[in-house]
C-alpha cells in the first residue's frame, strides 16, 4: 500500500495512476486497509488526484475515496474534498462514469448529517441531474437526496432550490 501511494505521488502517467488507484480502491474493501491507507497519508494523496485533468484518473480517485469512506475517521479527512467532488460532479459530462462515481461518494458521505451543510450549493445540480439524467444517474441522485432529506435542517434548502 505504501508503494502504491508513493507511486501515485511519483508518476504523471495517467495509465499508471489509474491502475494504482484501482488497486488502492480494491484494497480499501478491507477495513484494516482503510486504516493503513489513512495512516500512510493516502487519503490526501488520493484526494489530490481529484484535481487531475484526466477524467478517468478523477473517476478512479473518487472510487477509491468511496471505498475508503466506509470508515468514520476516513470520512473526517475525506470531507475536506466534498466541495471539489461537487465541482467535479457539476462539470462532468451528463451520465458519465465520473458523475456516477462522484454521486456514490457523496451518498456515503451523507449517511450522517455531519457534512450535509457542504452540499447546499449543489442541490440545484442534484435536481437538474434528477430531471435530465438517465435512470442510473437518477437512482444515484435519489440516494443523495434521500440522505439529505433525513436532516430536517436541509428541508428549506431542498424545497427552496432553484432548478
Amino acid at each position: 500500500l505504501q508503494k502504491l501511494i508513493h507511486l501515485l505521488q511519483a508518476t504523471d502517467d495517467p495509465l499508471i495512476q489509474e491502475q494504482a488507484l484501482i488497486t488502492l480502491s480494491n484494497s480499501a474493501a478491507f477495513s484494516v486497509n482503510q486504516d493503513i491507507i489513512r495512516n500512510l497519508d493516502g487519503l490526501s494523496v488520493i484526494g489530490g488526484m481529484l484535481s487531475d485533468s484526466v477524467p478517468k484518473v478523477k473517476e478512479k480517485a473518487l472510487n477509491a475515496l468511496n471505498n475508503l469512506s466506509m470508515n468514520i475517521k476516513n470520512q473526517e479527512e475525506i470531507q475536506v474534498y466534498i466541495t471539489q467532488v461537487c465541482r467535479n460532479l457539476e462539470s462532468a459530462p451528463l451520465n458519465s462514469d465520473l458523475q456516477l462515481a462522484a454521486l456514490r461518494l457523496l451518498t456515503n458521505m451523507l449517511v450522517t448529517s455531519d457534512y450535509h451543510h457542504k452540499m447546499i450549493n449543489s442541490i440545484p445540480c442534484f435536481l437538474h441531474l434528477l430531471s435530465e439524467g438517465t435512470e442510473r444517474t437518477q437512482i444515484q441522485v435519489l440516494k443523495v437526496l434521500v440522505n439529505l432529506s433525513a436532516n430536517t435542517a436541509m428541508t428549506k434548502h431542498l424545497l427552496g432550490a432553484q432548478v
